[in-house]
């Protein structure tokens, strides 16, 4: 993505196309919010607990969107009450590259898909959706994920291998995501897998 995309997609049009090819399909919560705070996981949290809404007003997912129904439960539903220092500790830092080839495949049912994102025909076209969300946040932005692959390597190789998830961050018994960081802004990408 161009480092002027705001400017090429005021209006979120390639944005929300982009979110709703990759991850509508599959059990997910993508949402962002403003960077308010210097400890970026303050965001994280602001964005997981839905206190806080897109700063450019684009479209989100959320499976869990129903907030009468999270109130019964924890406003945060499902992710489960978390500090900031939870969040630091339970997330390692990854590549852009490795970042989107991530969200790329969180676009799978990835514990039970028959067709991952390295085996499909469409592989370039899941990518470069995955890089046009990711663009939002600009070249200086930094990644993060939950996934035991990168717990020693910035670059894991996320197309060719078994998905693995890492400490639970929800209710469910296997969750895994990506988080991106940029000056202004926090973006929030999860996929579950209910069991």
């Amino acid at each position: 993505m161009h480092p002027d995309e705001s400017i090429q997609d005021a209006d979120g049009t390639a944005w929300g196309a982009a979110l709703e090819r990759l991850l509508d399909d599959v059990y997910t919560f993508a949402m962002t919010g403003p960077r308010l705070h210097d400890d970026w996981a303050r965001d994280v949290l602001a964005v997981m607990g839905r206190s806080v809404t897109d700063p450019r007003r684009r479209q989100t997912l959320d499976w869990h969107g129903d907030e009468k129904e999270r109130g019964e439960v924890l406003p945060s539903h499902p992710f489960l009450p978390l500090t900031p220092e939870q969040v630091c500790a339970w997330t390692y830092p990854i590549t852009a590259e490795a970042a989107a080839d991530l969200l790329a495949s969180l676009s799978q049912e990835w514990f039970f898909e028959a067709r991952p994102v390295r085996e499909r025909t469409d592989r370039d076209d899941v990518l470069a959706d995955a890089r046009t969300v990711l663009g939002r946040f600009g070249d200086d932005a930094s990644f993060r994920t939950s996934s035991h692959l990168a717990w020693n390597s910035d670059a894991p190789d996320f197309l060719t291998g078994e998905l693995t998830g890492g400490p639970a961050f929800s209710e469910h018994m296997i969750d895994l995501g990506l988080i991106a960081v940029s000056a202004d802004e926090v973006g929030v990408f999860w996929s579950f897998n209910a069991n």
